[in-house]
């Protein structure tokens, strides 16, 4: 029997047994490192790193990142609307004798918008004017009367005076004193009542006015006509229709400019001022548009604690309809930032979200940040000092108060 062959084979499986199984023994026998110290990443877990502390440094890599100004923006999401919009409504009841306007008719200020049958509305105006001209002539015979009873009243005045020096010289009798003082009395009744009557013929004329108002009114009213430029949104009133008050006529809205309408959390609205520019991409292929902040509610809405924001943004071709989806982005004073990738970002162990960094003693520690914006490049956040060595590769491995050997990123590309 053959011995060598056996102990070659034995050799073997042993040789492959302590590479296999026990590699790290092996390679310490021969004097290298593990290859978890070549790549802790790979072999070092977070909740090893307090006892990896106490024997070697964990390798990660660091980037040196300082802080940028930049214009931070507020997102939202929200909607076009019409900057105005009515509803014509009859206010007196009437056949329509006009042709009706399609929907999508451009309308401009002051266009009829539907016409209304007369009836007698023109002959009650006629029969107004006329009472009206008939209480006017009463008003000169009503001052005649009262200037005449004012004369009366003066001669009284006078005989009754005459009389009662007479009486006091014993030339009258106290009949005659008493007849003169009732002449007086009976001529200031008289007065009294041509004022009354002066009184009454004034106020039919104001009646009469009343009444004719009321007659041009109604005459007016069955022209009804837009109060601004715009879109037709709906057909006007079919000719031959009856429209009752209150009855639509039509609808106009007003797109140029169109409103963007959206509501900010109540943690942003201190970073929007009124007057701030604004973009908006639109859905559907609608594009981005530009446009200002015109208003910011004072009174947030009591179920989802927002405020409503509006944004007016020229639409000189109409091309922006009302109810489109928009993503709004509302310029806010800049802040100082930080470009860090995407992947550096980490929780720690109450969930919050932040970077890790390394100190000038190559001692971990951890920053809560503050997404403001995200790129193609990156994330800029805010929350870290002016200068900081952020751990880009290996912070999964790493806790707060841990001790590092960084390698500087340049030096991996």
């Amino acid at each position: 029997m053959r011995i060598f062959p056996v102990l070659a084979a034995t050799a073997l499986a042993v040789i492959l047994y302590m590479a296999v199984i026990e590699r790290p023994t092996l390679m310490a026998l021969i004097g290298s490192a593990p290859e978890a110290e070549e790549n802790p990443e790979a072999e070092v877990k977070p909740e090893d790193g307090a006892a990896l502390a106490g024997k070697k440094k964990v390798k990660v890599v660091v980037k040196t990142l300082s802080a940028e100004q930049i214009d931070s923006a507020v997102v939202l999401r929200g909607q076009t609307a019409a900057a105005r919009q009515v509803e014509l409504r009859a206010e007196t009841t009437a056949v329509v004798v006009s042709e009706p306007l399609r929907k999508g008719t451009h309308i401009s200020e002051g266009q009829t918008m539907c016409r209304l049958e007369e009836g007698t509305r023109q002959s009650a105006l006629a029969q107004a004017r006329a009472e009206l001209a008939e209480a006017e002539s009463r008003v000169p015979e009503s001052e005649a009367r009262v200037e005449e009873a004012k004369a009366l009243l003066a001669e009284a005045k006078i005989n009754q005076n005459a009389s009662a020096r007479l009486n006091e010289d014993g030339f009258a009798s106290t009949t005659q004193l008493a007849s003169s003082d009732a002449a007086v009395a009976a001529a200031e009744a008289s007065v009294s009542s041509a004022q009354s009557g002066l009184r009454a013929a004034r106020s039919g004329i104001e009646a009469a006015t009343a009444a004719v108002a009321v007659a041009q009114a109604e005459l007016e009213h069955l022209v009804i006509k837009a109060p601004f430029s715009g879109l037709l949104e709906s057909d006007t009133a079919e000719l031959g229709s009856l429209l009752q008050a209150g009855a639509l006529c039509g609808t106009i809205i007003q797109l140029d400019p169109v409103k963007l309408v959206g509501f900010l959390p109540e943690t942003e609205v201190n970073r929007v001022r009124v007057g701030a520019m604004a973009r908006a991409r639109l859905a559907a292929g609608g594009g981005e548009v530009i446009g200002a902040v015109t208003f910011i509610s004072r009174s947030a809405d009591p179920e989802t604690r927002t405020f409503l924001t509006e944004i007016n943004v020229p639409n000189p071709e109409l091309k922006i309809r009302d109810g489109q989806t928009a993503e709004i982005l509302i310029s806010s004073d800049g802040a100082m930032a930080h470009l860090v990738p995407q992947s550096s970002l980490t929780l720690n162990a109450d969930g919050t979200l932040g970077l890790r960094v390394v100190t000038p003693d190559n001692i971990v520690d951890f920053y809560p940040v503050e997404i403001i914006r995200d790129t193609a490049d990156g994330i800029w956040v805010t929350g870290l000092p002016e200068t900081a060595d952020v751990i880009v590769v290996g912070q999964e491995y790493v806790i707060k108060g841990v001790e590092v050997a960084p390698t500087p990123w340049e030096v991996t590309q």
